[in-house]
């Protein structure tokens, strides 16, 4: 008899913590980075607001797994994994919009 409540305590006690690490959702990278060379002024802006908001939601994620750590709902060992590859990603998409913002000023003064 005693299994069966321990079971079933135990399931709910993963669906918790299943639902809470849900919540941490890395943010969506900006599908394309304009190309310098051909984007209008209008569109090298618009691409920096997009990484602007991805660099804010990217923070708001870190926080979350921050958060997620300090509920033992985490490792420390995989929220440091998860928060590497996303500011690697971060890392990426700001150097190849910076590379096509010089190409963009180069073609423009």
């Amino acid at each position: 008899m005693q299994a069966p409540k321990v079971l079933a305590t135990l399931a709910i006690a993963c669906a918790v913590s299943a639902t809470a690490y849900a919540n941490c959702r890395l943010p969506t990278a900006p599908s394309k980075i304009p190309d310098g060379a051909t984007a209008s002024q209008q569109q090298m802006l618009t691409a920096m607001q997009t990484i602007q908001e991805y660099n804010h939601d990217v923070q708001t994620y870190l926080k979350c797994l921050d958060f997620e750590v300090r509920q033992n709902q985490m490792s420390s060992d995989h929220q440091a994994s998860l928060h590497n590859a996303a500011v690697d990603q971060l890392k990426r998409i700001a150097a190849e919009f910076n590379r096509q913002v010089v190409i963009f000023k180069s073609k423009h003064s």
